[in-house]
């Protein structure tokens, strides 16, 4: 009897432990981690802003959050011309530190195309991570210690998906602002390429956003949408912005291309306007057809598709896509990869990675990785400030 029992748990432990070993072999190759706890500085939001508004064309509101989350919370409001072009403050409470930046009355869409030449360093899906975001800039040399910048006239590409999930989306934003304006004074260009969470917020999609958000509309006495609305200066500089460019033949996009794409009539212009005039209309089934359901669907649209990984796609249905928008590879995010690589003999560089998230901690740990382009060879950019070919 007492033999029985001793070999029932033994069965039991072997079957537990071939099942455990199953559930981590599929969840490292699903680049699954396990979350396992929360800084509770990242409630903390003093400080906590700007967020700012419209009140006219030329008059703007400037909001930030003071207070203690279990003190209470209040808005401080200040009205100034856009015309002065301001100069604004962001604060990081994990580290207590600031940048600032200067507001510019200027929502010009970006061009489509670039052909100079010069590097380029892309990163995607940084999804509210500002801690990583910027020491990765930091450890490559993009930005100084003081956060200025040192790329030259060369690229940094976003890749899209740079808000959601974590705590620090008003920070990263902002910070992206800065670097866009300090890159222009260089002669270097800063590209955020929309991704579907940004189009998300702008539909009032905010099921992936942290809680923090909602809150903090209603401490300014908004709803959570009007954070990245027509009034919000955040929201018109985002919707200014491409889904898809092509930089010295590389085209980036979140998503990817859909082969029926190469099939139509589009151009990488019209197409961009096309979405860029759909950003804050969610999309219905039936509610489009032909090419502009291609476009905005969240299963085929740029900023959506993912075949490349999803599909049986071939060779050809590959280059296919490429071509028609005159690009010798494509660079994108949206689904997650144990490491930046290239696929379809080259022709597809994937670069979403699990990056760290300033407030959670996880298990395995997440490092952050970047691509560098130069020329016709390409890199992945390592947390340490390493590289190493691909």
């Amino acid at each position: 009897m007492k033999r029985a029992i001793v070999n029932y748990f033994k069965g039991l432990f072997l079957t537990l432990l071939v099942i455990a070993t199953i559930v981590i072999i599929y969840a490292y190759s699903e680049n699954a981690a396990v979350h396992y706890g929360d800084n509770p500085i990242g409630m903390q939001w003093d400080k906590e802003g700007p967020y700012v508004f419209f009140e006219d064309e030329d008059s703007i509101s400037v909001n930030y959050i003071h207070g203690h989350w279990d003190e209470g919370l209040h808005s401080e409001k200040m009205q100034v011309s856009l015309a002065e072009s301001p100069t604004l403050s962001t604060f990081f409470p994990l580290d207590k530190s600031e940048f600032s930046f200067q507001l510019k009355s200027e929502f010009t869409p970006p061009p489509t195309n670039y052909n100079d030449g010069n590097k380029i360093l892309a990163i995607s899906d940084i999804e509210s991570g500002y801690k990583a975001f910027r020491d990765l800039l930091i450890s490559h040399s993009v930005i100084d210690n003081q956060l200025n910048w040192k790329f030259g006239q060369n690229h940094l590409v976003l890749v899209g998906d740079f808000v959601d999930r974590g705590k620090s989306t008003t920070q990263v934003l902002w910070f992206i602002y800065k670097l866009e304006q300090d890159a222009k004074r260089h002669g270097g260009v800063v590209h955020f390429i929309i991704g579907n969470h940004e189009i998300k917020n702008m539909q009032g999609d905010f099921k992936a956003a942290s809680p923090k958000y909602y809150y903090l509309a209603a401490v300014l006495e908004k709803a959570q949408i009007e954070l990245f609305g027509h009034n919000s200066f955040l929201g018109r500089w985002i919707a200014s912005k491409n889904t898809m460019e092509v930089i010295n033949g590389h085209l980036f996009v979140h998503g990817g291309i859909h082969p029926d794409l190469a099939e139509s009539q589009l151009t990488l212009e019209s197409a961009n306007q096309l979405i860029r005039d759909n950003y804050r209309r969610p999309y219905y089934p039936g509610q489009a057809e032909g090419d502009k359901k291609i476009l905005l669907s969240p299963s085929s649209g740029p900023s959506w598709y993912r075949g490349y990984f999803k599909e049986d796609l071939t060779q050809k249905a590959v280059e296919q896509g490429l071509a028609k928008f005159g690009a010798e590879a494509v660079v994108v995010g949206h689904t997650l990869q144990p490491q930046i690589n290239r696929q379809f003999q080259g022709k597809v560089i994937a670069i979403d990675v699990a990056h760290p998230n300033d407030y959670n901690l996880y298990w395995p740990a997440r490092e952050s990785q970047a691509l560098l382009i130069d020329g016709d060879q390409y890199f992945r950019l390592l947390e340490d400030g390493s590289q190493e070919a691909i």
